[in-house]
């Protein structure tokens, strides 16, 4: 063995603080080193850089280095490559707060330049931050190729890929509703809205008919946009507005004839059935607006306060404006009434102000024949999400793609590439040109660039390809495109996955991945989102702290249950530190207990060698076939149970007695089943696997190591230590049921038909379940005061002269006994069923009736055991 002593108790922070760099010295992370292996690729999805991480980014931090790890086992080239993006909007939104709250002052009293310095010195900071805690958690990125989707080449794949769209026609300018941030002052993307559920008022408003004869009624929660409407919109089903359809409403307050038009989108039902028409300020009237033809009327500044279109209301803001409405209608006469309503209204997620749909001039791409691509891959299989059933939300976008608003009215982010001549024509250039220079199409000098940058996922949407030196043909482009797995949320699989699958396409003609994992959402132990306003929040680098990386690390992959989110609390990383502990101490006995000359030794022949080896080959197949399949519970309950139900729990326990004599047979299958177990263990706790496999004298780092291969499974030791077990845990519980003092040894009987293989592990019988005598045969005289347990293939009776008590130990079997009646009346009562005999498989009706069979003779045997005790009460 190498020396090298392991501690009393595993101190995570220490070996954490030795390995990471190590790690990145050495060059543990990058495929160069294996230029033959297949590759196996990985693109980190980009967290934002407005601040650090949170527990989602650490479980899918997890989910994806988990897979890495393993596939670099296998000998595969693993390549994950590290970045982060810069938000735009969200960064900027920050920033401007920061700015401020900290100077009083607003983005344009420092100008663009200067402003953009302090976003990038905000992005530097948080940058590294972000990359310094996926170190810390031990994700193995290639480090020398992290991306930050601004840098230099990637912000050249974003003019590249703009100029070809451009060219080929994809991209155009035009007046169209958005969302539109007042606070902010512009444009933003749905993934950047969110809707909050709040008490608001649902107004109506009378609306008097142009000729004088009535009014109409129609509801609203935004009652100052009526100052912008220019029609009231009815089912053409609906009886009661059929003669006034084509008549004309005298708008309140701005005295404008505006018309009563039917339209099939209209509810009946709901209010009045008439409704408002604002097409400039609402998406759904918007569209109404353009099947009848009506005009569009803008009441909004870009600021949220009312334009000259408001008339009186100009200059308020659009909050004050609505108090103003309400009153003057009221005073007129034309306020029906006012009704509380649940609202789900619409926030920028990053001004946390409310949304206002409004008409602006943007650059949008054409999505739909972009779309059509990313459509047909998960249809014919090029494509697949796990699990399956998010694929739905995927193509539900997809064949209802609406053109993308790719414009922002920001600083921070990718200028547009578009410059215009003096009569406002367009061009877009992969170079920038200069002011005054001739426009390559008119010929007239160019007189400004557009300060407009592109959306976010203008640059994400390139991510596979571009960190690998798209639009160059680079070697890693060559080798490592597609990639192969993507791990992200479900609210960003259209707003991101489905733009990178059209962009994967679009520019390279290959879909950029082949499976998409829609991770699960951390939520507290009450299921409740985490949230600074509830106060939450886990912090994983708190956790990381206290508990261990690895501990962290292991306790998110036994808690990932496919489908299911994750509800979590701090107390729940013990579970990790736990496992790691158990680990490291076994370590340290492997390492204290083993004869010299273990190592390079033959392994052991006895009953629990061949056991623990079929068992550690059984451990090695479960988690292989889990991991293959993503089920990342799965794969850690079985290394879980494995290490700690069976390795330790029985052949370590097995073992000591042989190793005190020196055994070395033991000693090797010890040495070669902990060996196997650190392999096991690196996808998920890397830290503690490498510590161990340097200590344990493995040659070269713990993450290059082959993946372990089954050997064949033992099935005959695997059945007969079982039996083994199910003895030694029945003698173990009625000891402890019947509190028997744990150092007093009592004797045990097994009446069975096979005693054979019982006789053979008498020592270990007896040692592990602490019996003075053991006796095992067919009609074994039965010991004093016994206690009983019926197993499967045996009857065991533990003397319990001086401790036992017969009043409770009748009261146990007779629930035995209940339980065991109950569940032969309900085989028998599906066997009685004619329907179930004659059209089941009839191996299915054997099998009930061989149970029904055991479960009779279970029954007589406990019923044997109540009278018994009857007898010796």
């Amino acid at each position: 063995m190498s020396g090298l002593e392991l501690p009393k108790t595993y101190e995570a922070t220490a070996v954490q603080a030795k390995w990471t760099p190590r790690w990145e010295k050495d060059g543990v992370f990058q495929p160069s080193d294996r230029p033959d292996a297949k590759p196996y690729v990985v693109m980190i999805p980009p967290p934002n850089v407005t601040s650090v991480l949170h527990m989602g980014h650490a479980l899918n931090g997890v989910v994806q280095d988990v897979l890495v790890r393993w596939n670099r086992m296998q000998g595969r080239a693993a390549l994950w490559v590290p970045g982060t993006d810069h938000a735009g909007i969200a960064t900027q939104a920050v920033v401007e707060k920061r700015l401020l709250a900290d100077e009083g002052k607003t983005r344009h009293d420092l100008g663009r330049e200067a402003f953009l310095e302090r976003v990038w010195a905000w992005k530097e900071k948080y940058g590294a931050a972000i990359l310094d805690q996926y170190r810390t958690l031990g994700c193995s990125c290639d480090w020398s190729r992290t991306a930050f989707t601004m840098d230099e080449n990637l912000s050249r794949a974003v003019r590249v890929s703009f100029v070809q769209l451009w060219e080929k026609g994809l991209i155009y300018r035009g007046l169209r509703m958005v969302n539109w941030d007042c606070k902010l002052q512009s444009a933003i993307g749905d993934d950047e809205i969110e809707e909050l559920e709040t008490k608001g008022h649902l107004w109506h408003l009378k609306y008097p008919l142009e000729d004088g004869s009535g009014h109409m009624v129609v509801a609203t929660t935004r009652p100052e946009t009526m100052l912008g409407d220019t029609a009231v919109a009815v089912h053409p089903d609906d009886e009661r507005y059929t003669a006034l359809v084509g008549k004309n409403i005298k708008l309140p307050l701005v005295n404008r004839p505006i018309p009563i038009i039917a339209d099939k989108s209209v509810k009946a039902e709901f209010g009045s059935g008439a409704v408002k028409v604002t097409p400039g300020h609402d998406f759904e009237d918007n569209e109404r607006g353009m099947r009848h033809d009506l005009p569009v009327i803008n009441i909004l500044n870009k600021d949220g306060t009312i334009n000259d279109e408001g008339g009186a209301y100009a200059g308020l803001d659009r909050m004050v404006a609505r108090k103003r409405v309400v009153k003057d209608l009221d005073a007129l006469g034309l306020l029906d009434k006012v009704e509380e309503y649940d609202l789900r209204l619409p926030l920028s997620d990053r001004s946390k102000t409310p949304i206002e749909p409004l008409l602006s001039e943007q650059w949008f791409v054409k999505m739909k024949d972009l779309a059509q691509p990313a459509i047909d891959a998960v249809e014919d299989g090029s494509l697949k999400f796990v699990p399956a059933r998010w694929k739905k939300v995927y193509l539900d976008w997809l064949l209802n793609v609406r053109d993308w608003c790719i414009s922002r009215q920001l600083w921070w982010g990718h200028q547009l590439p578009v410059w215009y001549d003096e009569d406002d024509n367009p061009t877009a250039s992969l170079d920038d040109l200069e002011i005054g220079a001739p426009h390559p199409k008119t010929g007239k000098p160019i007189v400004r660039r557009d300060d407009d940058v592109l959306d976010t996922w203008a640059s994400s949407w390139l991510w596979p390809f571009s960190t690998l030196g798209w639009p160059n043909e680079t070697e890693d482009l060559a080798r490592f495109y597609p990639t192969h797995f993507l791990s992200t949320a479900r609210e960003i699989i259209y707003l991101w996955v489905a733009r990178m699958v059209m962009a994967g396409y679009e520019f390279l003609g290959k879909c950029p991945f082949d499976t998409v994992y829609i991770h699960a959402t951390v939520l507290d132990d009450q299921g409740r989102r985490m949230s600074k306003s509830l106060g939450n929040g886990i912090d994983p680098r708190d956790m990381i702290e206290q508990y261990g990386a690895d501990a962290v690390r292991f306790t998110l992959a036994i808690l990932t249950t496919e489908g299911q989110d994750v509800k979590l609390s701090p107390t729940k990383f013990e579970l990790g530190r736990n496992f790691m502990n158990k680990i490291w101490n076994a370590a340290r006995f492997v390492l204290t207990s083993i004869p010299e000359n273990s190592a390079g030794s033959a392994p052991g022949t006895t009953l629990t060698d061949r056991w623990i080896r079929s068992r550690t080959a059984a451990a090695v197949e479960t988690i292989s076939d889990a991991l293959t399949n993503y089920r990342y519970h799965d794969a850690a309950q079985a290394l879980y149970h494995f290490v700690w139900d069976e390795l330790c729990d029985w052949y370590v326990e097995a073992s000591k007695e042989r190793l005190k004599e020196g055994d070395i047979a033991c000693g090797a299958t010890l040495l070669q089943t902990m060996k196997t177990t650190v392999r096991l263990l690196q996808p998920f706790a890397p830290y503690l696997a490498a510590e161990l496999a340097e200590t344990l004298d493995e040659e070269g780092h713990a993450a290059d190591l082959d993946w372990p291969v089954a050997e064949p499974r033992d099935l005959e030791a695997e059945a007969e230590m079982e039996r083994l077990q199910e003895l030694i845990r029945a003698v173990r519980r009625l000891r402890n049921e019947n509190r028997v003092p744990l150092r007093a040894e009592v004797a045990a009987v097994v009446d069975t038909v096979d005693p054979a293989p019982l006789r053979a592990q008498e020592g270990l019988i007896r040692r592990l379940a602490r019996l003075e005598t053991f006796v095992a045969g067919p009609g074994a005289e039965r010991p004093p005061s016994p206690a009983t347990a019926v197993l499967a293939k045996d009857e065991v009776h533990v003397s319990l002269a001086g401790h036992i008590d017969y009043a409770a130990e009748k009261q146990r079997k007779v629930q035995e006994l209940e339980k065991a009646q109950k569940l032969l009346a309900r085989i028998e009562k599906k066997l009685a069923n004619e329907n179930f005999v004659s059209r089941a498989n009839p191996e299915v009706v054997a099998r009930e009736r061989e149970r029904a069979e055991e479960t009779r003779d279970l029954v007589r045997r406990i019923q044997e055991a109540v009278d018994r005790l009857d007898a010796q009460a």
